[in-house]
């Protein structure tokens, strides 16, 4: 069986931007910056500060004594420039109230082994892509009609395509190269899990839970005589814990078979550079909250709280809906243009 799991030597660098308006309790901006899939700097603007969010990216004042400064003042800029855009385009929908979400990632992956470079580039807004950036041909696709205007003007911006073609060829994988080289003890560790079976009561799906796994390139699925099963399955997202460490569960319906064929399934769980965990279905290792009535909602918990997490640190495209959505069609004026703003190192 060939492991699943992405490739060893693959790293990333990524930075989610995002602007509101409307959402309360919640930073009207707040930029975070990955490496690996782990948080290195967060900014918002409540502490309108960019700040390290690892021991080692504090180091890298050492070759970048100004990187907190400099890149405090990218933060702020960006701030002011997505609560521009989103007033624009409040004005022009003439909605003046209501939630409103203008989001950007952008960063590249970069093979350690070929040397391979690929970047990515997207706009969204209210929680839909709103415009992406194509490296291949040098232009912006529009996946919504609102978005024409906004392509076709900053497809004559050669000056802004020059800009971004450089920044994918040369400073982010600089740069991605330096936070590697920082963290590389931290990034490139292996902690092994720990992996459970769990059922909620005798006709619930079993949940094979791994939990405290490091880093998050890992796959767990489930077999029967060997051969990886695909119904009657249903795989739960890769979630970050408190610590930085990853959990992950798939669950399997074994009320669509009898009992005594249990034997003949195992849960499968790859980690890069690990011997695979395998283990087999058997009610005698099952747990249940019947003999611990604290033991699942600490699971749910668990995975509610690493939610919560990805929400608060504003990792990803956030989704938020219209809270007076009436699903008419979009008014022509809806054409408003995001503004191009600098890209933090």
């Amino acid at each position: 069986m060939l492991p699943l799991v992405k490739g060893v030597w693959t790293h990333s660098i990524k930075y989610f931007y995002t602007g509101s308006s409307g959402v309360k309790n919640f930073p009207e901006f707040v930029t975070v910056g990955l490496v690996d899939d782990v948080e290195m700097v967060h900014y918002d603007s409540n502490t309108k500060r960019a700040e390290p969010k690892q021991d080692w990216m504090k180091d890298i004042t050492d070759e970048h004594p100004q990187y907190w400064e400099r890149n405090t003042q990218v933060f702020l800029g960006s701030q002011q420039g997505f609560k521009v855009n989103i007033e624009n385009v409040k004005q022009r929908l003439n909605q003046t109230g209501g939630v409103h979400i203008n989001q950007w990632m952008y960063g590249c992956d970069w093979d350690e082994e070929t040397g391979e470079v690929k970047g990515y580039n997207h706009h969204g807004f209210d929680g839909e892509d709103f415009i992406v950036l194509d490296l291949e041909t040098e232009t912006w696709i529009a996946p919504k009609r609102e978005a024409v205007l906004t392509k076709q003007r900053w497809d004559k911006d050669k000056a802004e395509m020059a800009h971004w073609k450089n920044y994918f060829t040369q400073r982010c994988p600089e740069y991605l190269k330096k936070y590697v080289n920082l963290g590389r003890s931290s990034l490139m560790r292996t902690e092994i899990p720990s992996v459970s079976l769990l059922q909620k009561s005798p006709s619930s799906p079993v949940s094979c839970h791994a939990t405290g796994f490091y880093p998050d390139r890992a796959a767990m699925f489930w077999t029967r005589d060997g051969e990886e099963l695909h119904h009657n399955v249903d795989h739960g997202e890769i979630l970050p814990n408190h610590d930085g460490s990853f959990q992950m569960s798939v669950a399997l319906n074994v009320s669509s078979f009898p009992a005594e064929h249990w034997d003949k399934y195992r849960c499968v769980f790859q980690l890069s550079g690990v011997k695979d965990h395998v283990i087999k279905l058997d009610s005698t290792v099952i747990r249940t909250n019947r003999g611990n009535p604290l033991l699942l909602p600490l699971i749910i918990g668990a995975a509610v709280a690493a939610l919560a997490l990805l929400l608060l640190a504003g990792i990803g495209f956030l989704v938020y809906r219209k809270m007076n959505d009436k699903k008419s069609t979009p008014s022509p004026a809806s054409s408003a243009e995001l503004t191009p703003l600098e890209v933090q190192h």
